[in-house]
């Protein structure tokens, strides 16, 4: 398991990160109109999974900003912002920022996303939600960059993860 923190004090996922290397599983997630999104749909793209607890906090809402803005200049590259959020509080969110370079998923509807990626909080005040990490697919579906963000109210190593895709 990742060691996290949350102001500090400890707060525990199922598991790990995929591994480097590896293929990443499938999944099937929840997009704002209420149909499904999944990885095998962006299959010859990179997929920047860019996983968080909930946008109505600070930290995580800068994030999808963030990947917003860089994503406008990446080629062959989407990025999916997924977060245990209703679909309709992500979508909300998006269009009052202007956001239209990002996907919204939400794993609301199940939590096996969080157990296959290893995110799903499983104890303590965030039980149920995903930590924050960064999870980079390359166009055969492999993962070629992962970031567990060890402290949860930081944001992620975005120079690293956008470095990975050069």
């Amino acid at each position: 398991m990742s060691n996290i923190t949350l102001h500090g004090n400890p707060v525990k996922t199922i598991g790990d990160l995929p591994a480097k290397g590896t293929v990443a599983v499938d999944f099937k997630l929840v997009k704002s109109d209420l149909g499904d999104i999944t990885l095998s749909e962006f299959k010859g793209k990179n997929v920047i999974l860019n996983i968080f607890p909930s946008l109505d906090t600070g930290t995580c809402a800068a994030s999808v900003r963030r990947f917003n803005k860089e994503a406008s200049s990446l080629d062959n590259t989407v990025v999916l912002c997924i977060s245990a959020d209703l679909p309709f509080a992500a979508e909300r969110f998006c269009t009052t920022e202007g956001l239209e370079n990002v996907y919204t998923a939400s794993n609301f509807r199940d939590e096996k996303f969080g157990q296959d990626y290893g995110v799903l909080f499983t104890e303590g005040p965030l039980t149920g939600l995903l930590s924050r990490a960064v999870v980079i697919v390359n166009p055969e579906g492999k993962i070629i960059y992962t970031e567990q963000v060890s402290e949860i109210v930081n944001e992620p190593d975005y120079a690293s993860a956008l470095k990975a895709l050069s």
